[in-house]
């Protein structure tokens, strides 16, 4: 399958054509590979054009080589027969039936962050909430396979960069286009793989929390019939909000484009064995 996949894509055109008539899931996870190379795809602005970031700091290494591109096809490759033979939903062990499951939301609206609002402007579409939209995605065993792989997926391909340095400025929410981010960007793109995936963005809502050391941090939170689960780039484990540790402070509102307080819950219970 490797060789193939590396046959087909020697040429820009034969790319695209291959990518087509890859299934769903597998052209998702291309597409975001491809997504990281320093002249990167990025989602649609709001009036319908797209961008390309160009790597601008001249210290990144340019990842637009053969090796790294071949290297990028092949750890796709490799999650992808992981997803598919991943073993059944730990998802089934840590249902709780109750609403511990699920974190609490505080009745009351909240600013975001400058970074986020300024996100919105570049790339409204990625912050809209469509009501239409489940508010709960269903957990099946291929949903969970499908959380975790992208979740390890995005934890591989990117490298952490703060935001100083990444991009001269204190905080800014964007896409890692060039290999490189700081813990939002992470989640901002495994939301855009799991949407691309078919899963609801509306159930995939953008967390601000404190971690260990209770320092701000970001996660992007899965909202299912059996709990809400927590994606993090400190982990490739998937686990629900309660087994992290951290301070939940806010997040994304799933009826608004307002954010909602999570009144500082915090459970702290081992994560072993999940």
């Amino acid at each position: 399958m490797l060789t193939l996949l590396v046959r087909q894509f020697r040429s820009p055109r034969r790319l695209r054509v291959s990518i087509r008539v890859l299934p769903p899931q597998a052209r998702s996870m291309v597409q975001a590979r491809l997504f990281m190379n320093t002249k990167a795809y990025m989602p649609p602005t709001s009036d319908g054009e797209h961008n390309h970031i160009v790597a601008k700091d001249p210290d990144i290494p340019s990842r637009g080589n053969l090796a790294w591109f071949l290297r990028a096809i092949a750890i796709t490759v490799i999650l992808l027969l992981a997803l598919v033979q991943a073993p059944r939903a730990h998802a089934d062990e840590s249902h709780q039936g109750d609403e511990a499951a699920w974190i609490p939301t505080a009745d009351q609206i909240v600013q975001p962050t400058a970074a986020w609002n300024e996100f919105c402007v570049r790339m409204a579409a990625e912050c809209a909430v469509d009501p239409s939209e489940t508010e709960r995605i269903q957990l099946t065993d291929q949903v969970w396979k499908t959380i975790i792989t992208v979740n390890k997926h995005v934890n591989t391909m990117v490298s952490p960069r703060e935001d100083i340095s990444h991009w001269g400025v204190i905080d800014r929410w964007d896409y890692p286009a060039d290999g490189y981010g700081d813990c939002e960007d992470y989640q901002l793109l495994k939301r855009r793989i799991l949407v691309d995936a078919g899963l609801s963005r509306r159930a995939l809502r953008m967390v601000v929390v404190l971690d260990e050391n209770r320092e701000g941090h970001a996660v992007l939170m899965a909202r299912t019939d059996r709990g809400d689960f927590i994606l993090d780039n400190n982990r490739n484990e998937v686990l629900l909000w309660y087994r992290t540790g951290y301070v939940y402070i806010k997040s994304e509102g799933n009826k608004s484009l307002d954010w909602v307080s999570l009144g500082g819950h915090v459970l702290v219970t081992s994560s072993t064995g999940q």
